[in-house]
């Protein structure tokens, strides 16, 4: 599995909960294009440029990406503190919309099963989020189960490059 910079990590966790319910929303996009712009991992970044390259990556790859993408996260080493970053990340971009769809949840707990932080720290940091934990969904292989039924909830469309530009003049 490669090895990928924490930075672009982020940004693909918080794409890829954008995506996650087959809806790309302009406040997912401002939500993600402001937690980029404040994190100073972020430095000399092209967010149009990133954002569309993802984009692409999704529309030519569809659930292969997504599950290069879970992949990538479970093999990946981090920190308490970048687990609960990349956690800050999903959880920003999934309520962005302001509307939380059952193919999100799933999303995140699949996210969560990747991570080796505990549900307690989640809860600590996330209160809001410990409806999201509940183990009602446990077997022999929970990623693979909560990713497989991930897939079977969603299709994924065609998405349409992003304007950024439209975003900024809000």
């Amino acid at each position: 599995m490669e090895n990928i910079p924490f930075d672009k990590l982020l940004l693909k966790t918080a794409f890829c909960c954008m995506a996650a319910d087959g809806d790309i929303d302009k406040n997912e996009i401002a939500v993600i294009k402001k937690l980029c712009a404040e994190s100073p991992l972020f430095q000399n970044f092209d967010f149009n440029t990133e954002i569309n390259a993802l984009l692409d990556r999704l529309n030519n790859g569809g659930k292969g990406f997504i599950s290069y993408y879970f992949n990538l996260l479970n093999e990946s080493k981090l920190s308490d503190s970048e687990e609960l970053e990349i956690l800050k990340f999903a959880i920003q971009t999934i309520h962005a919309d302001e509307k939380v769809e059952y193919s999100e949840i799933k999303f995140f707990k699949a996210i969560t099963k990747c991570l080796e932080v505990s549900d307690e720290l989640i809860i600590a940091n996330f209160p809001e989020m410990e409806m999201f934990l509940g183990d009602d969904i446990e077997e022999e292989n929970v990623l693979d189960s909560l990713v497989g039924k991930y897939f079977n909830s969603v299709e994924l469309p065609k998405f349409s490059a992003i304007k950024t530009d439209i975003i900024d003049n809000e």
